[in-house]
């Protein structure tokens, strides 16, 4: 019988051996000035050793001023750039598996501390930053209000993204991803809830889509064709008045006739109160719908967590790939698991070919040994 987890997808000029995709997963590890460190190296060394298809590199600030916290990867810099290289280097030297990168800028959710002490913002004179937004909307009530964007810091903004992709290119990521979603800065612009704006960029749907798409546009100019560029968007806010996946829908529309080459599906983030109701794969209906309208290459994410699962929204054509976030954090060997139990193959490296139980037979490729 067909695996079809594990088949072959080519998104753009990228060939990936399956459709098991390592989603953005923040560190919080990086150095004050945006740098990546010696975590970032072990951290996507060993999942770049999981039989995966594709690995994508944490959300990555295009600006200091939109990072989600003081200790968020960036690539604004030079000293950015020779970071991420100096990891590229180490992990490309035993590892084959594409690497791509998100690009993001956290808006009127930036300046807060790390999750393990506690997440909250961080005030101006506490040592923190001023937001950046559409509109001067906290994203909670009782938060510091972000600085809507001008015409200056919207220029400003939209050529950090081009930059960031040119710095992406140069460095030879495989793909690059553009966040779109969890209520950061280009969110914001799409969804009723942050932007309030009466200009040109609010308002109307195709108002409120003229930012993104106008930073999509930039980047597009400074990525080869071969290269993929797509985008993980909210498909809905989740929340009675907010983005929802009508809008969604037409946004993917112009993002196709753009030349986008992939969608990564989630949903939420844009208000503390969104109303979800949490099931395994309570996501994967909207990535559906997005397949069905656009037929650009799509992933779905939201509580996967078993091959079984995953399995079948590839094979029933409800996605075309599976993005994994947490789940690989607690099993850095997901994609192996998943191919023995589902009776298929993948690679790996020949120091670990050894590895398998002897009830599991023929887990790797005979390539994996090269």
């Amino acid at each position: 019988m067909s695996v079809h987890l594990f088949d072959s997808i080519q998104l753009a000029g990228l060939p990936l051996p399956n459709r098991v995709i390592i989603a953005p997963m923040c560190q919080y590890s990086a150095t004050p000035d945006g740098t990546a460190t010696d975590w970032h190296t072990i951290h996507l060394g060993h999942l770049a050793l999981s039989g995966a298809g594709l690995l994508i590199v944490e959300a990555t600030a295009v600006e200091a001023d939109g990072r989600i916290s003081p200790r968020d990867l960036g690539l604004w810099s030079d000293d950015n750039e020779r970071g991420l290289a100096r990891v590229l280097e180490q992990v490309r030297n035993h590892a084959t598996m594409p690497i791509g990168i998100q690009l993001a800028h956290a808006g009127r959710k930036t300046s807060h501390r790390v999750p393990w002490e506690g997440g909250s913002q961080i005030k101006v004179s506490d040592g923190g930053w001023t937001a950046h937004a559409p509109s001067a909307i906290p994203f909670q009530p009782d938060g510091e209000a972000p600085r809507a964007l001008d015409r200056t810091g919207l220029a400003r903004v939209k050529a950090a993204f081009r930059k960031a992709a040119e710095r992406s290119v140069r460095l030879g990521f495989d793909a690059i991803e553009i966040h779109s979603a969890h209520g950061y800065l280009l969110h914001e612009f799409l969804s009723p809830l942050a932007n309030k704006r009466d200009d040109e960029y609010g308002g109307s749907l195709a108002n409120r889509m003229r930012f993104p798409l106008e930073v999509f546009d930039a980047m597009r100019e400074v990525v080869p064709p071969h290269i993929p560029l797509g985008l993980r968007y909210s498909a809905t806010d989740f929340f009675e008045g907010g983005w929802d996946l009508e809008q969604t829908l037409a946004y993917s529309q112009e993002l196709k006739a753009r030349g986008c080459s992939f969608f990564d599906v989630s949903g939420g983030g844009m208000t503390p109160q969104q109303k979800i109701t949490l099931a395994p794969g309570y996501q994967v209906p909207f990535a559906e719908a997005v397949k069905r309208e656009t037929n650009v290459p799509t992933m779905a994410v939201g509580l996967i967590t078993e091959p079984e699962h995953a399995e079948r929204i590839v094979a029933t054509g409800q996605a075309d790939m599976v993005a994994l976030a947490r789940g690989v954090l607690y099993d850095a060997r997901w994609p192996w698991h998943a191919a023995a139990k589902l009776g298929a193959k993948l690679l790996a490296p020949k120091q670990y070919l050894r590895a398998p139980p002897h009830t599991v037979k023929e887990l790797f490729h005979p390539a994996a040994a090269g």
